[in-house]
């Protein structure tokens, strides 16, 4: 249908409607998230996991175990329709956290969150080994999924066009950390300083306009392209539409053919585009993990927009580890509240999509890193689970296909 998708089919399709449908028709988005395995529902490992009573639209999972240490993991809904989609993935020798924030919809995300798990295992499997161009390729595939979904969905709902997003990954590979971000969700380390301070290290580059950085590259990779950067309401954004300048889907922004169709005016282009205007080429850095490396937090630009590095990093470093994922959304709420001049607990009353208008979805998964775990002998066997942010069912992960790769 349009030139540069591929019709890779993947191994993994789900029905389409799950991914096809729009906003207006996802009030049953609970229901589609429970077909997965719930015969381990609730914890691996007796972890304390629900929707809280207090907070209806806050999911949190306050400490689970993985082969490095402990993680802890948290979700909280702005959106009338949850955007923000997550996973940790916990196999014997390695870990995997996937952030995956949306936008135009949940579609995309939701594509992402069951596909690029799986074809990073089977690649991995595939050449025995794990890399950058592993997860490169995953990150690709997953891609050429999601464009061939756009393109034999199409006619029947354009939209599905406009929808993409934002995508984090981390995988710690036995004492090695690979972290890949297409958008501007971000992952920072705490580590120890020769003081035994603890310092904030930023792992993510964030492909968002905002940055002079970004915004160079995009003049450089458009020279013909006046229009390639505009400022709107006090913000630049490409072509007037959007800030993140790397991302899943945007299938429009990607494509002349789309760009110009008149299926949904709000977003066609009254001039063609020559190029893709955005990408899915991913950041992706490696890291052998130090002693002095403490922990890690990954998490959407929700939580990012009321912290800073150090802010973040400090609060994690200083608190239990019970409950820090949740203690960390709570303080961004809190800020949230201050700013708009409003008590937290009216804060706290809004009904999702209202609130969207104070923040946005909020995700975080914090991994706490035990050295002295990496190279011990286990006195107890680590389930090797997957967890899916904001649903409270768990099931058995693919990294067991791996366990004999090397």
């Amino acid at each position: 249908m349009f030139s540069g998708v591929k019709k890779n089919a993947s191994a993994c399709w789900r029905p389409v409607r799950r991914y096809a449908r729009m906003n207006k028709d996802t009030n049953d988005d609970d229901s589609t998230h429970h077909d997965r395995n719930d015969e381990n529902s609730g914890s691996n490992s007796g972890a304390r996991t629900s929707f809280s009573s207090d907070h209806p639209l806050l999911w949190s999972r306050d400490l689970e175990k993985h082969f490095l240490g402990e993680f802890s993991f948290a979700v909280y809904q702005a959106n009338d329709v949850i955007e923000d989609q997550s996973q940790v993935e916990i196999g014997r020798n390695a870990t995997f956290v996937g952030v995956y924030d949306g936008h135009g919809g949940p579609e995309a995300a939701r594509f992402i969150s069951d596909h690029l798990f799986l074809h990073l295992i089977k690649l991995a499997q595939d050449r025995r080994t794990m890399s950058e161009d592993v997860i490169r390729n995953a990150l690709s595939a997953t891609e050429d999924g999601f464009l061939t979904l756009v393109s034999r969905t199409f006619k029947i709902k354009p939209k599905i066009a406009a929808i993409g997003s934002c995508c984090l990954v981390g995988l710690i590979w036995r004492g090695t950390l690979y972290v890949a971000n297409l958008g501007d969700s971000r992952a920072v380390i705490g580590s120890l300083s020769r003081s035994n301070k603890i310092v904030a290290e930023q792992l993510t580059k964030e492909h968002n306009a905002c940055r002079e950085e970004i915004r160079e590259e995009l003049r450089s990779t458009h020279p013909d392209d006046s229009t390639i950067l505009l400022m709107r309401q006090g913000v630049w954004r490409i072509k007037g539409i959007i800030q993140v300048s790397r991302s899943i889907g945007d299938a429009y922004l990607k494509s002349p053919e789309l760009a110009m169709d008149h299926s949904f005016p709000r977003f066609h282009f009254n001039e063609p585009i020559r190029r893709p205007v955005l990408t899915a080429e991913p950041s992706v850095c490696t890291r052998v993990l130090k002693p002095t490396d403490q922990f890690l937090i990954f998490a959407s630009d929700g939580l990012w927009e009321h912290f800073t590095n150090e802010e973040a990093v400090e609060l994690v470093h200083n608190s239990p580890r019970m409950g820090i994922a949740k203690r960390l959304v709570q303080k961004a709420l809190k800020k949230v509240a201050r700013r708009m001049n409003l008590k937290y607990e009216d804060l706290k009353n809004v009904k999702k999509g209202e609130r969207r208008k104070y923040h946005d979805d909020i995700t975080v998964v914090v991994i706490f890193l035990d050295h002295d775990l990496l190279n011990a002998e286990h006195s107890f066997e680590i389930p090797q689970v997957s967890v899916q942010g904001f649903v409270d069912t768990c099931g058995p992960s693919k990294f067991n296909v791996l366990q004999q790769t090397t």
